[in-house]
């Protein structure tokens, strides 16, 4: 019943009305992440729903409210090495927050594509963008995995191997983008179980490892570094 509520109220209300709803239960970070220089409206101690009643809490669950560690290592990595998406098309599946966008888009992305199945995180991307002075990507929030796969240079994915029958669609959505277009797939993860013990990894080698600060480290239950690695399918 809830969940239905919530669902009734993201089509009920306008996106103005979920920006200026977010803007008010949000804050804007700068600092205490891997990438500084991004700026970022997320859930903080000082937000009302930090505190409140979950039940309170309009719209799904808020995963575009947090700055996940898988996310962090991948926009920083895109940031430390431009030329992986300068003047290229890029897909950021699962783009939550949009840090990974607005960090292809800060390198030089010529097309950038948001992709989350949560309409409110199209929101925060734009008003994420905003923030940073960078052109939108275009916010896409149709569930696009299982589909003929688009061409895209790169495609970016953090924090998304968390769940079996996901990081299972997963794996087979990216090794057809792979074949069909030759996609460069980087993925970020801090090391969760589910992405360790997966058949993936098998095809994964790692490209950067990062240190997380201490305030990520205290959010994300002692996790100490995080990975972004690149995929290669069995051709």
């Amino acid at each position: 019943c809830s969940s239905r509520r919530r669902r009734a109220s993201e089509t009920c209300l306008s996106n103005e009305n979920i920006r200026s709803f977010i803007s008010e239960n949000t804050e804007v970070v700068v600092g205490g992440s891997l990438t500084p220089e991004i700026k970022l409206r997320l859930f903080t101690p000082g937000c009302r729903f930090w505190r409140e009643r979950p039940e309170l809490w309009p719209f799904s669950d808020p995963y575009w409210a947090i700055y996940w560690p898988g996310g962090q290592a991948l926009s920083r990595y895109i940031l430390d090495n431009p030329d992986v998406c300068r003047d290229g098309s890029v897909l950021d599946l699962g783009s939550g927050c949009g840090a990974s966008s607005i960090a292809a888009k800060l390198c030089g992305a010529v097309h950038v594509v948001a992709n989350d199945i949560d309409p409110v995180a199209a929101v925060v991307t734009k008003l994420n963008c905003e923030l940073n002075k960078v052109e939108p990507p275009d916010c896409v929030t149709d569930d696009i995995i299982g589909s003929d796969p688009a061409r895209f240079d790169l495609i970016l994915l953090g924090d998304m191997f968390y769940d079996e029958k996901l990081s299972d669609s997963l794996h087979k959505w990216l090794d057809r983008c792979v074949k069909s277009h030759g996609s460069k797939v980087l993925i970020g993860d801090p090391g969760r179980a589910q992405f360790e013990g997966h058949d993936i990894r098998k095809l994964l080698h790692p490209v950067a490892q990062f240190e997380l600060p201490e305030s990520v480290r205290q959010e994300n239950y002692g996790l100490t570094s995080s990975h972004v690695w690149c995929y290669h399918s069995k051709l």
